[in-house]
């Protein structure tokens, strides 16, 4: 009968025998992936290069402030346009969508104004009135074109030339534009607490109209104000939030620091405590339910009542209470059912957990590696967002011929505006204005704008996969340096984190960057998927929208498994320094095949993920309900401190969030850790055997655990 170490091994094409000299993530080291490492560098520069070019032709101004008709910019400081910060619309009519007005593409003149109207008025009314007193023309010509001083003008001539808006309606400015002031009185939508009103021609308009040309702006409205009710909930209780996430970052920490001592106890206790905790909360809720399903109107539905600002409001419908107790009792079974079939498996994630902990606990500079991650992370994000903001800002200013009237053939023809009344386009079409339409160009760059764009978004993915992906690897050498240190902790390296991070960009940044690569592509692929899904929600089209769905459905499933194969293969290359192909093919290989390991050795792989799960679920859960009770001023103690909010859900949503990032940032260590001692674990079982001659290097109590799972 062979023994174990004459098994060849699928790593090495010859028998795995014992060699003293293997120390794991620092043996046998060579660069690998060259070539795709000498793309990467060259992206790199190209996008250094991208960049450049944007910021050389691009011009923020155009997106911080609104251009006019002639191409000025509305309150840029030393400009004829300085204390003129807003945007006003001659005739807000013909803007049929609000994307429109945002883009400054709406086919009406658009001038420069210090405020918004405040009243509502006609041209024709203001003639009449002028021959009273000159006040109503003083006001009127605020939103006039410069210059225009001619109240007794024909109103017919003025709306030819568009000289002066037709009429003016109450307005507030919203994104540094002006936007009918929309009141709702008593369920009716209303302007200056009118629904009807007269244009110049003495036609009848109604606030309908106003409200479709402007559609979804009351609610862009709202939520501005909503925006800044947050702001102050943000500037009233800023401290009280930095104090709960720093006890948030104790905690966590000598949760994780316990573990090494207590970990059944602990994870016991998390698994049990967020049972508890969705228990309470199911109680809690059908208690809601029960008390309000017997209260008059509170049997309204959410779609009835809409969108809301106040949403205590949502509190007062047994409908609300009914959909959190159904999530909870999913959520509540979801995690008995896992408990059934997994029973077993929590006794291993009590030992991988144990032994990650002491792992931990002797290389600590693991814990603060994903804030490296976060600094990078934050520079790349910053750089894709001002590249884009550039490239969108570099067209020129693009004029075209407005006419009045609609069969005129030289309408939305491109025109230069200082030449404009030397041609005969005003005679052809009378009225006709030569007026600022976007930003755009006629040249190579301009014309491929579209296409940089892509490339900025596909590098940035890149990139953004590439730095995840070198935290993984750094973390996997990290922990490998700890197993196959013979005496812990003598024989860890000297700064295993920061030598893993030496090994991974000096060896392995090809490999990193293959991983990522392939990762962005299909990235981009849904990204692409969900721009055709937008533009196809109104389309009828039954069949393409079913096959695009179908098509999201498997991109997200290729995501998600593209994922999990390259955290295993980086795992693999911070062990052997192998390419990234042979490493991702190794991973199942070496599960799979292993002589001491079977197939159920894979569901080992997600122990350590679901005591982190578990872990975070509780610590979300008791920051939540801590929370929740602190900012209610339901703590007597400290009810006198806590600030009067708008909204309590500001700061309690902030602290959970918080929370969640911390315990992610925290337990994602974790879970890296467990997975790298699994794969070191297989790979010390194929090469050892336990003999004084070739001694196991894991733990005792790792390895008898582990190997009794196998008679089950």
């Amino acid at each position: 009968m062979a023994r174990k170490s004459d098994v060849p091994s699928p790593y090495y094409g010859e028998p795995s025998k014992f060699d003293p000299t293997f120390r794991g993530p620092i043996s046998n080291r060579s660069c690998t992936d060259v070539f795709c490492c000498v793309i990467f560098i060259i992206v790199i520069l190209g996008y250094i290069a991208l960049g450049t070019v944007a910021w050389l032709h691009g011009d923020p101004r155009k997106v911080i402030y609104p251009t006019d008709s002639y191409g000025q910019f509305c309150g840029q400081k030393g400009t004829p346009n300085a204390k003129k910060s807003i945007l006003f619309y001659f005739n807000i009519l013909k803007c049929a969508n609000p994307a429109v007005l945002i883009n400054l593409q709406c086919p009406t003149t658009q001038m420069c104004v210090s405020k918004c109207p405040d009243r509502f008025a006609t041209y024709t009314d203001m003639q009449l009135q002028y021959q009273i007193t000159a006040a109503p023309w003083e006001y009127y010509r605020l939103f006039c074109k410069p210059g225009f001083n001619n109240p007794t003008k024909p109103v017919a001539q003025v709306l030819r030339d568009e000289d002066c808006p037709s009429m003016i309606v109450p307005s507030r400015p919203f994104l540094q534009r002006c936007f009918p002031d929309f009141i709702t009185l008593n369920g009716t939508l209303t302007v200056a607490k009118r629904t009807h009103f007269k244009d110049a021609l003495d036609k009848a308009r109604s606030v309908t109209e106003l409200r479709d040309a402007a559609n979804g702006i009351t609610g862009l409205v709202d939520a501005k104000e909503v925006g800044m009710k947050i702001v102050e909930d943000y500037a009233a209780s800023w401290n009280w939030i930095l104090i709960g996430l720093v006890i948030a970052l104790v905690v966590s920490l000598i949760f994780i620091l316990l573990l090494r001592f207590t970990a059944g106890l602990l994870l016991w206790f998390t698994i049990i405590a967020v049972i508890l905790v969705i228990a309470y909360g199911i109680w809690h809720c059908y208690l809601e339910f029960s008390l309000l399903r017997q209260q008059p109107g509170a049997d309204v539905t959410i779609v009835d009542i809409g969108f809301q600002t106040d949403v205590t409001v949502y509190l007062h419908l047994s409908q609300t209470w009914l959909i959190f107790l159904i999530a909870l009792c999913t959520i509540e079974a979801s995690i008995l059912i896992i408990l059934i079939f997994l029973r077993k498996r929590v006794w291993i994630a009590i030992a991988l957990l144990r032994e990650g902990s002491k792992a931990v606990s002797y290389i600590m500079s693991t814990l603060f590696y994903p804030i490296i991650t976060f600094l990078l992370l934050a520079i790349c994000i910053s750089y894709f967002s001002v590249t884009s903001v550039f490239l969108a800002s570099s067209g020129d200013a693009i004029y075209k011929v407005m006419a009045a009237e609609p069969n005129c053939m030289y309408a939305n023809t491109t025109c230069d505006p200082e030449t404009f009344n030397k041609t005969n386009v005003s005679k052809t079409c009378p009225g006709a204005q030569c007026t600022f339409a976007f930003y755009g160009g006629e040249t190579p760059y301009h014309r491929y704008l579209f296409i940089l764009q892509l490339s900025n978004l596909l590098i940035f993915l890149w990139l953004v996969n590439f730095i995840i992906a070198l935290g993984q690897c750094t973390l996997a050498g990290a922990f490998a340096s700890y197993y196959w240190a013979r005496r812990k902790p003598q024989d860890i390296p000297t700064c295993p984190l920061f030598s893993s991070f030496s090994r991974a960009i000096r060896y392995h940044t090809g490999s990193l960057a293959f991983g990522a690569l392939i990762l962005a592509l299909v990235q981009m692929a849904r990204v692409i998927l969900e721009y055709l899904d937008s533009k196809l929600k109104g389309a009828s089209n039954v069949a393409a929208r079913f096959l695009l769905c179908c098509l999201k459905c498997c991109f997200w499933c290729l995501e998600r498994f593209i994922k999990f194969m390259n955290r295993n293969a980086y795992i693999m290359i911070a062990i052997y320094g192998k390419c990234f192909c042979t490493s991702a093919r190794d991973f199942p290989h070496k599960l799979l095949t292993s002589s001491d390991m079977d197939g159920r050795r894979i569901l080992n792989c997600i122990t350590g993920d679901l005591a982190g799960v578990f872990t975070m679920l509780c610590f979300l859960c008791v920051a939540g309900v801590i929370a929740f009770f602190f900012f209610t001023h339901k703590i007597p103690i400290v009810q006198e401190d806590v600030p009067t909010l708008h909204y309590y859900w500001v700061p309690l949503l902030t602290v959970i969030f918080g929370s969640y990032l911390i315990a992610h940032g925290f337990f994602s260590v974790y879970a890296m850790c467990v997975d790298t001692l699994f794969l070191c674990f297989c790979e010390d079982l194929e090469r050892n055997d336990g003999s004084p001659e070739k001694p196991f290097l894991m733990s005792a109590e790792l390895h008898s655990i582990l190997r009794k799972t196998e008679h089950h």
